[in-house]
């Protein structure tokens, strides 16, 4: 069984989950790996069907309490910051293989390697609200253990797709693509391409995973579609799906 990541429309952790579990990945043991980090007061996550365009796709939303991101100078963030051996710790903690493991550890290094050279850190430096936020771990986790249950012999890509404009972020206002992808995509030789759609269609995250499978190996010249899983994103481009195809 072979996965092809077909990126027209964008890709981000939270789409790459869903689409995995619109394939069939195994709910159960997502539940037990999330349910083991330690982090339940901190969030929680709804599984769901929902249509775009008339395609039904599934929705993967993690939920954060709502002052995760409503505070101002006068007060304190309500989590410690965390730098990537803290997340590194959190990712041990999960009840799941240890290849799924060293996925999730690899593509959060990819993404702290990324933000540490875009802010001139150290990557020890780079902390909590960069690589930590706990939507990143979430997606990420979720990612790794799914795809690790799936254990696909091989991985295709179809060239990453990305919007125009402006995207407001913890950093302030950014160009898209924002510096994170940018370094992913030039670290990783990652093909890109633009399109007219306004707005950010290809996230950090959904980058680092890219860029952790990415191999550069071409589809086959025939193959049998054997499902399809669409995953949907939370942007307000047309048609925000990443369908992830399994193929014989």
């Amino acid at each position: 069984m072979n996965l092809y990541f077909e990126c027209g429309n964008g890709i981000s952790g939270d789409m790459a989950v869903a689409a995995l579990l619109d394939l069939g990945a195994n709910k159960e043991k997502l539940e037990k790996a999330l349910s083991s980090m330690g982090l339940n007061d901190e969030f929680e996550y709804v599984i769901s069907k929902k249509a775009v365009n008339t395609i039904t796709a599934v929705d993967f939303d993690v939920i954060l309490p709502q002052h995760e991101y409503h505070y101002d100078e006068h007060e304190h963030h309500h989590h410690e910051h965390r730098n990537l051996d803290d997340v590194n710790a959190i990712i041990d903690k999960a009840d799941t293989t240890q290849s799924a493991k060293e996925l999730a550890k690899k593509i959060f290094k990819i993404v702290a390697e990324a933000e540490a050279k875009v802010h001139g850190k150290e990557i020890k430096e780079v902390h909590f609200h960069e690589v930590g936020a706990i939507d990143s771990i979430v997606d990420i986790v979720s990612f790794a253990v799914l795809f690790d249950d799936l254990n696909p012999e091989k991985v295709f890509f179809r060239t990453l797709t990305e919007g125009f404009g402006t995207v407001e972020c913890q950093h302030g206002v950014m160009n898209v693509p924002v510096p994170a992808v940018c370094e992913i995509a030039s670290i990783y030789k990652l093909p890109l391409r633009f399109t007219d759609n306004e707005g950010e269609m290809i996230t950090p995250t959904g980058a680092a995973i890219a860029a952790a499978l990415y191999t550069g190996e071409k589809l086959p010249e025939s193959f049998i579609i054997e499902k399809v899983g669409n995953g949907m994103g939370k942007r307000t481009y047309p048609n925000p799906i990443l369908r992830v195809i399994q193929l014989s």
